[in-house]
């Protein structure tokens, strides 16, 4: 199966597998998101985008398969110990000395994975409190999207292997040996909070003292790491540290950071955001606003561009954006207002219980398709989505999004028209029914091939993890090669100048062409045999440029020099120069090789040489 392009019917498989499975890649980078669903596609024997969404309609086991292969989950206790150095004996201790007595010491572990991150800042936090402060004080949230993972994180048992990384006396303090693998002690497990958390679409958690998120922004595109930055500083207790991996590059020009340590990518959130001051201005009124208020509005502000309010425990109006005040007839007066007494909690549909449902189950609601009349006349449709936002305790608002679906709704109608018309047309076609049936017989053997392959795939997913391991130090390697790079260039470019201004100086007309025979270099001397500039040449067809001689004797000389790897030809040619005088003109084609690589191209000389009268 050939590769695919990034292209509509791939963004409509996103768009499936977030609507329909309630998994968002959207803000994924399409190269490396590309590659590995082909790769999936491959495996499952599909060819195009568009069957795979059939295909993971209706093979549930194939989703589960998708997110195996798109979710990479490296991870290692105490990965990259010299960060880990520095939090312990530099940055962690000021931070903690800056904590009011008692205070809680909340940490987030965002793409946790298999949770060796959350279990070594665990470690860590109670080597430096002690017992009974860690008990009292610490509390970890450690999130990820993977459920697998999540669920092998919960259980806390690891091999002896995935604690090399540990001293044995960590290995003794910290972990119960049950059979051939070890397990967290228990009781400093209940200390950490293993959850599914999209970084993208769920609220993030507040007041986190140290947030470590580990080579999983390298994937998002330049958008969604905004996006997910911004949530990050949001998170983040005023003297709280948020820590990255080797890979993240893009917060040395973020706005929303100051650099702490940043050989180590340890970073501090600037004192006051954007959406701290949004917070600011939803003031108003006799009501005041209180901490846990200005924190729902950061989370909620944070969210996705739609018409939104949000209300504080209370259900009073705290903050609408510019889209709730145009699409929903609501005005800044209405800030303040208990929400049940606004029209809009009951008209066009009742929102009242809604919210109460989402208060007291801590979960979202979700209202689809609701008819909504429009002033003008008629009636369109609205997804409407009443979330409580939850600062890891208590929740301290109702964050409500409203979201117009008409078109979706009016294109999904015309897709079920068009799905009857062909459910007809199958009716008549009798004998496509007989070829389907076999079709089906075919495609139960190939499900069977799949399960065999699968069993395969398990052993290959142990060499794989171990591909994993090298790949990590080859990227250190890498990283080496890239500075030794960079010093090449700079020597290439000083030498493709001077070879530059070598040719340009030669009376001689030189040309320089590529394997498909387009001309890559038009010297000055052949400009003035043919009158043609260099940028009138560079790219073309050598073959469609007058150069005296006809062109099929040019392009056979060519073939036979490039193509053919044969020795350098010669062709000769009278012709008119541009001057009006006669002249034998002389053109001399000679291979091209790069470091006694294949032949790549091929270099022509041209001169003329006077003709007597």
């Amino acid at each position: 199966m050939a590769e695919h392009e990034p292209d509509e019917e791939f963004e409509a498989l996103l768009r499936f597998l977030r609507d329909d499975r309630g998994v968002d890649f959207t803000g994924y980078k399409r190269p490396s998101l590309t590659r590995l669903v082909n790769r999936r596609m491959r495996a499952a024997g599909v060819e195009d985008y568009r069957a795979f969404v059939d295909l993971l309609q209706v093979e549930p086991g194939e989703l589960k398969s998708l997110l195996d292969a798109l979710l990479i989950n490296v991870t290692a206790f105490f990965r990259d110990p010299q960060a880990w150095d520095e939090l312990r004996h530099v940055l962690l201790p000021t931070v903690l000395a800056e904590l009011q007595p008692g205070e809680q010491v909340r940490v987030w572990s965002a793409a946790c994975a298999t949770g060796e991150e959350a279990y070594s800042l665990a470690i860590l936090l109670h080597e430096m409190l002690g017992d009974e402060d860690f008990r009292a004080r610490v509390k970890i949230y450690a999130t990820d999207v993977d459920e697998d993972a999540l669920a092998v994180a919960r259980a806390g048992r690891y091999s002896e292997k995935a604690l090399e990384n540990l001293t044995e006396e960590q290995r003794q303090v910290y972990f119960e040996r049950e059979g051939s693998s070890y397990r967290f002690r228990p009781d400093l497990r209940t200390s950490i909070i293993f959850g599914r958390h999209d970084l993208l679409q769920d609220a993030p958690i507040s007041r986190v003292v140290l947030l470590s998120c580990r080579n999983a922004l390298m994937y998002f595109t330049p958008e969604t790491q905004t996006r997910v930055l911004e949530r990050f500083a949001f998170a983040l207790h005023e003297h709280g540290l948020m820590l990255l991996g080797k890979a993240e590059m893009l917060l040395t020009q973020s706005q929303l950071f100051t650099p702490i340590s940043l050989q180590h990518r340890i970073f501090r959130a600037r004192r006051r955001t954007p959406a701290a001051r949004l917070a600011a201005l939803a003031v108003g009124g006799d009501h005041t606003v209180t901490s846990s208020v200005s924190r729902a509005a950061e989370a909620a502000f944070v969210a996705a561009p739609a018409a939104q309010i949000v209300l504080d425990s209370h259900g009073i109006v705290t903050l609408l954006n510019e889209r709730a005040q145009r699409d929903l007839r609501l005005t800044t007066e209405d800030l303040g207002k208990v929400f049940f007494e606004l029209e809009l909690s009951s008209r066009p549909i009742e929102l009242r219980g809604a919210v109460a449902g989402a208060q007291a189950s801590r979960q979202p609601v979700q209202l689809r398709e609701v008819e909504w009349p429009q002033p003008g006349g008629g009636v369109s449709r609205w997804d409407v989505r009443v979330a409580p936002l939850d600062d890891g305790e208590d929740v301290i608002g109702i964050h409500l999004v409203f979201e117009d679906v008409t078109e979706r709704v009016e294109l999904r109608t015309r897709l079920q028209q068009v799905h009857n018309e062909l459910s007809t047309a199958y009716e008549e076609l009798q004998s496509s029914s007989e070829e389907l049936e076999t079709t089906n017989e075919e495609l139960q053997s190939a499900v069977e091939e799949l399960e065999t392959t699968n069993e395969e795939l398990q052993s290959t997913n142990e060499e794989l993890e171990t591909m994993n391991e090298e790949l990590q130090s080859t990227n250190e390697e890498l990283q080496t090669l890239n500075d030794e790079l960079r010093d090449r260039t700079l020597q290439v470019d000083e030498a493709n100048g001077f070879l530059h201004s070598i040719l340009e100086g030669l009376d001689q007309a030189v040309i320089v062409v590529d394997g498909d025979f387009r001309v890559q270099l038009w010297n000055s001397g052949v400009e003035r045999l043919t009158g043609l500039r260099s940028f009138e040449a560079e790219g073309l067809r050598l073959t469609d440029l007058a150069l005296g001689v006809p062109a099929e004797q040019v392009r056979l000389a060519l073939l036979e020099v490039v193509l053919d790897g044969g020795a350098s030809r010669s062709l000769e040619e009278i012709v008119t120069t541009r001057f009006g005088e006669p002249a034998m003109r002389r053109l001399q084609v000679t291979p091209l090789r790069r470091s006694g690589g294949p032949i790549s191209g091929a270099v022509l000389t041209v001169e003329d040489a006077p003709i007597a009268p």
